[in-house]
């Protein structure tokens, strides 16, 4: 089905802070969307709005955010931090009531230890090794400045208007995901295996780009999905680093064509 779109302007709550960003250039990718406003609020303020609340007057919530982990801590860094109670009750009212959301890149590692969350995400990035679905995982992987091609699945508004290749130069996870509750979007050409990618907690203890040690199961190729979010209508994509990305006209068709369809009516 095609997208509705609206006639006055969809507003959307960007959620922001956690992972270095370019700012100026990350608003630019909404400034470009015509009938799109973008409020960008920084964490934690953010979480503050996410009920049915605090979003009164926005139509959709963009997660570019990283909230729950502490990269200052002494010891065994990141220490995981536990949501609000408040926090907790009000996104999960948001979504029973239907506010579509649209998550970028590194907001599948926020918040590591609420589980519900990374069901309604499709999956975790994790800086530690832990348990997710009940099994346990290794930390994940990262790479960065992979150019890899990205084959386009038709027939889904999210992906309407794309060619049904294009090519990124952007950073990749290996972590676990959820594929089977979820319409995949996009398809990576890169290779998901623990020898492409570094160990996250390698990584933040101070060794960059290492994998001695690390083992990881491959990973899907899977990098954007749509999804069931209780109520709501949910989109992930993997994509979005940085300004090379964000300036991307194919990437700016996706961005905004989530926003459209989890909007839609």
């Amino acid at each position: 089905m095609p997208i509705i779109r609206h006639r006055a302007p969809i507003q959307c709550l960007v959620a922001v802070r956690g992972h270095p960003f370019d700012r100026t250039a990350f608003d630019a990718l909404f400034q470009a969307m015509e009938g799109i406003s973008a409020t960008m609020v920084d964490q934690p303020a953010a979480s503050r709005l996410m009920s049915p609340e605090g979003m009164r007057g926005f139509d959709a919530l963009v997660l570019y955010d990283m909230p729950g982990l502490d990269f200052e801590a002494e010891q065994n860094a990141p220490h995981y931090r536990e949501p609000e109670p408040e926090l907790r009750d009000g996104l999960r009212r948001l979504l029973e009531q239907g506010t579509g959301v649209v998550a970028l890149h590194h907001a599948l590692a926020g918040w590591p230890t609420w589980a519900d969350y990374h069901e309604w995400l499709g999956g975790q990035f994790l800086y530690h090794p832990g348990e997710v679905r009940g099994a346990n995982w290794p930390d994940s992987g990262y790479r960065h400045d992979v150019r890899h091609e990205l084959t386009v699945m038709p027939g889904h508004p999210v992906t309407e208007g794309l060619p049904p290749r294009f090519t990124l130069t952007d950073e990749l996870y290996l972590c676990p995901t959820f594929p089977e509750d979820s319409t995949p979007l996009l398809r990576s050409s890169a290779p998901f295996d623990r020898d492409h990618f570094w160990s996250a907690e390698l990584a933040v203890a101070g060794q960059m780009y290492a994998h001695e040690g690390w083992e990881h199961p491959a990973g899907s190729n899977v990098i954007g999905w749509a999804k069931q979010a209780l109520a709501s209508r949910l989109v992930y994509l993997q994509p979005g680093d940085g300004p090379s990305v964000y300036d991307d006209p194919h990437y700016r068709r996706l961005v905004e064509n989530a926003i459209r369809w989890v909007t839609a009516r």
